[in-house]
């Protein structure tokens, strides 16, 4: 049949990319505009055989086996198809597993059934040799692309090179339409949408009259004053100790001697003066019985699952699959809009604001859960990404912030129970931009 197929091995053509823009073949050195680099890929392919796309494979490793955000966003594009081999880490490098028998299959049964006329092999490999061979049997024209190497390196088999049909170099000019090196500009249109520095989120500190009120609230209980202008403990920075989660913090209490603990020596039940929790899912502090317990202020506020119906969980599905990238930040913000948009009072929106940044541990669990359906949890070595899980709550909070600015919303920062009321309020608004 007269048509053509692209098949793109996605560790060579962006990893000789990153080598040729960078320096390095590590693809965390590049960005990439996906859509410009599809788009691209299929004029190419079709100026150069003559014959109309059929489709474009994309093949790609990722950890189990589970997409990405960009192989969630290359997905739903139009005639593209993404297979995924695994990803896995060996004598501390990573390596693909299963990309390459994928691609041989393919190709061969694309030839075998006679689906195109022409082939475009995107790829370095000599282990696709035997299935390149086979595709010439059945008929099949077979294109070999090269990404242009840096200085002067050959980074495809002599032998791919010598049984193809036909040979093409992909070189700076064309790549740079699409990739562009994360310390360079103006390569790549357009430029990345802005985004709110997360280091400068973690060390927002809260409202001054929430620190005052917890400074004094922590005096009371440890049954000593605290001496006027006392300084108040400062918020770590990006180059400071991090803020102690509050795990760290509910141990401390528990400690005999430890900070907020009474003068008998025996752990208490308030935080110590001027302790913030910052970014927490609340698992260790909210959840416990007695002082400790959750607020009922908080244990009031509505879960996305308890104001979502059967038709909107469908209609969730469909955008998460369809439209929603995965990109941390932009998991947070989707979460909060939904959240926020069915919401029956918009007084369970002015009590979350005067959490910030805290997160309830209920609705933060379910953020948390929810952006794992996009891979974003599953760290590479089977750890949690922290700097994913700050970015997805700097993306909830943000969108808070647009909404409650909006509304105009003012919040009252939360008292410790049988706290006197603060004498002002305070807009809760996110660390600056």
């Amino acid at each position: 049949m007269d048509r053509c197929v692209v098949l793109v091995d996605a560790g060579y053509l962006l990893g000789a990319a990153a080598s040729l823009l960078a320096g390095e073949p590590s693809r965390s050195r590049i960005t990439v505009d996906h859509a410009a680099l599809i788009q691209g890929l299929r004029e190419r392919a079709e100026a150069d055989t003559e014959q109309p796309l059929l489709r474009i494979y994309w093949f790609d490793g990722a950890p189990d086996r589970v997409p990405q955000p960009e192989h969630r966003r290359l997905r739903v594009m139009p005639r593209v198809t993404v297979r995924l081999g695994a990803l896995t880490r060996s004598d501390g490098r990573w390596a693909q597993k299963g990309v390459d028998a994928a691609m041989h299959a393919e190709l061969t049964e694309l030839a075998r059934n006679r689906a195109c006329s022409d082939v475009v092999l995107v790829t370095g490999d000599g282990d696709l040799l035997p299935g390149l061979m086979s595709a010439k049997e059945h008929g099949v024209a077979v294109h070999l692309w090269a990404v242009q190497a840096a200085d002067g390196d050959y980074n495809q088999s002599e032998d791919l090179v010598a049984e193809a049909d036909e040979r093409r170099v992909l070189d700076r000019v064309w790549i740079t339409r699409a990739v562009r090196a994360k310390d360079l500009t103006g390569l790549c249109s357009p430029p990345p949408a802005p985004r709110p520095d997360i280091a400068a989120i973690l060390s927002a500190p809260l409202p001054e009259a929430a620190l005052a009120e917890a400074a004094r609230n922590g005096s009371a209980a440890a049954g000593r004053e605290e001496p006027e202008g006392a300084p108040v403990p400062p918020p770590a920075t990006a180059g400071g100790r991090p803020v102690p989660t509050p795990k760290e913090l509910a141990g401390s209490l528990r400690a005999p001697g430890g900070p907020g603990a009474p003068a008998g020596g025996h752990g208490g039940g308030q935080p110590p003066a001027g302790s913030a929790l910052r970014w927490s899912s609340d698992k260790g502090w909210i959840d416990r019985p007695g002082p400790l317990g959750e607020p009922a202020e908080t244990a009031s506020l509505p879960t996305l699952a308890q104001l979502t119906s059967a038709e909107q969980r469908w209609a969730d599905r469909e955008e998460d699959i369809t439209t929603v990238g995965g990109d941390p930040f932009e998991v947070g913000q989707v979460f909060a809009r939904r959240w926020m948009e069915r919401l029956p009072e918009t007084v369970h929106l002015q009590k979350l604001a005067t959490m910030y940044p805290r997160i309830p541990h209920r609705i933060d669990g379910e953020l948390l859960r929810y952006a794992a359906r996009f891979g974003l949890l599953a760290h590479k070595d089977d750890q949690i990404d922290e700097h994913d899980r700050y970015a997805i709550r700097a993306g909830f909070w943000r969108e808070i912030d647009v909404r409650a600015a909006a509304e105009h919303v003012v919040a009252v920062p939360a008292a410790a129970p049988g706290a006197a009321p603060l004498a002002g309020t305070a807009t809760a608004t996110p660390a600056a931009e």
